[in-house]
């Protein structure tokens, strides 16, 4: 035995952002350092995502966490015992191999993501080093800190479906440090929940803490979120541009896609068209999910048409998966992929789609989930891999709050030269 042991596991029910409940995982090393880490989870999910284990029945919605519990107190406490917390793709495997399955069905995802995470925060407890740098330090990477990808309007499964788009975003590429790209966000967002007041299309906060309109049409989403870019002070495409996160394969039902908002139906084609005029209306330097996890010819056509000039971002086709990342890449899909660390259920599982996205050369952007908690690992996370962009919703809600705030104390460490500014969106994206 050293240190580095591991020598005990707790394990406990708390609660996300969403009010459902969801698992913290605590683990001890020999030396007395511990680690804490809590499983998030997701609204609108990719099919072949890792899966949280729920008990079912009518307490709780069926949302309650006790089968999840029960296999972190029991077979997962055992497997992890005598383990040395360094060697974290030793204990993701052992992850694997006593769940079994491809989704981590058995164990439950929100269980092995709580672990994984947790091992990892006790090893950068064990080396008296904040988890950015042990990463970096374990890794061989250089940290910096992220451009910032911060909702502004809520749709989509985040909002009730009052608009058919999941996240109308803006970045800051132009700022020169993390600091100064929220001071410019905070302006953003505040202009726009004025605007949305004097118009009376209000209808409040949505999951993830932007607001929740009532737009009547999606461009009119667009429209409104140039006003307030405009109102806060700034030229739209200048030092602010804008992202998208479409969520396609929530409109897609039937081969068809279907726009709630303005009862219409597209194509592929249709759909790329649609999307595509609003690349050249718009100052748009980043898409997620502009087709389904199913439509690969769709992906396909739209990264060969538009992936020149902006980044298109797989996350339901590629669920933080290496394997479907090269595959992807090699159909010509995708330029960029989102890490979701419970999307893949493991620290190793979400490291190795990472570093499968750098090989090809793609952008790598570390997100949140809609239902999250304080936990602020993904600060880090983004920050010791010097992924270059993060995602974590809106500029409101504590559970978003925590994590940019992190980040500005990061910063501080790190100085502002570590902020990557627009360093990670290639030139033809952006033009700042």
């Amino acid at each position: 035995m050293t240190d580095r042991t591991i020598t005990g596991l707790a394990a406990r029910r708390v609660w996300d952002s969403r009010g459902h409940p969801t698992v913290e995982v605590e683990v001890a090393l020999a030396s007395g350092a511990t680690g804490r880490a809590i499983a998030p989870a997701g609204a609108s999910r990719g099919s072949r995502e890792a899966v949280d284990l729920r008990d079912g029945g009518a307490k709780l919605k069926g949302l309650g966490v006790d089968l999840a519990l029960a296999n972190l107190r029991g077979p997962v406490a055992e497997t992890l015992f005598g383990m040395d917390a360094v060697n974290q793709s030793a204990v993701d495997a052992a992850l694997i191999a006593l769940d079994g399955t491809p989704t981590k069905s058995r164990i439950g995802g929100n269980a092995t993501v709580a672990a994984s995470l947790a091992v990892l925060q006790a090893a950068a407890a064990a080396s008296h080093q904040p988890l950015w740098s042990h990463l970096a330090a374990t890794l061989g990477t250089t940290p910096s800190v992220p451009l910032p990808e911060i909702q502004i309007f809520g749709g989509g499964a985040h909002a009730g479906r009052r608009v058919d788009v999941q996240d109308f975003m803006v970045m800051v590429p132009g700022a020169t440090s993390f600091a100064e790209a929220l001071e410019v966000t905070a302006e953003i967002y505040h202009a726009a929940g004025a605007i949305l007041a004097a118009k009376g299309r209000s209808g409040g906060v949505a999951d993830e803490g932007g607001w929740w309109p009532d737009f009547r049409t999606n461009e009119e989403a667009m429209d409104t979120l140039i006003e307030a870019i405009t109102k806060a002070g700034e030229t739209p495409g200048k030092r602010v541009v804008i992202s998208l996160d479409i969520a396609a394969s929530e409109l897609y039902r039937d081969g068809v896609y279907r726009l709630g908002l303005e009862k219409r139906s597209l194509t592929t084609d249709g759909m790329c068209d649609y999307l595509g005029g609003w690349l050249t209306q718009y100052p748009i330097v980043s898409i997620e999910d502009p087709l389904a996890e199913g439509d690969t010819a769709g992906l396909v056509a739209f990264t060969t048409t538009h992936g020149n000039r902006v980044q298109v971002i797989g996350d339901d086709a590629l669920v933080t998966n290496a394997d479907l990342v090269r595959q992807l890449a090699t159909a010509g899909a995708c330029n960029a992929v989102l890490i979701k660390v419970n999307q893949t259920g493991t620290v190793t599982g979400a490291l190795e789609a990472f570093r499968a996205a750098r090989a090809l050369g793609w952008g790598t952007i570390v997100s949140a989930r809609s239902g999250e908690t304080e936990d602020v690992a993904i600060s880090h996370l983004s920050t010791g891999l010097g992924a270059g962009q993060l995602k974590v919703g809106s500029f409101a809600r504590s559970e978003r709050m925590a994590k940019w705030n992190e980040c500005l104390r990061i910063e501080e460490v790190l100085g502002p030269k570590a902020f990557v500014g627009g360093a990670p969106l290639a030139a033809t994206w952006w033009q700042g």
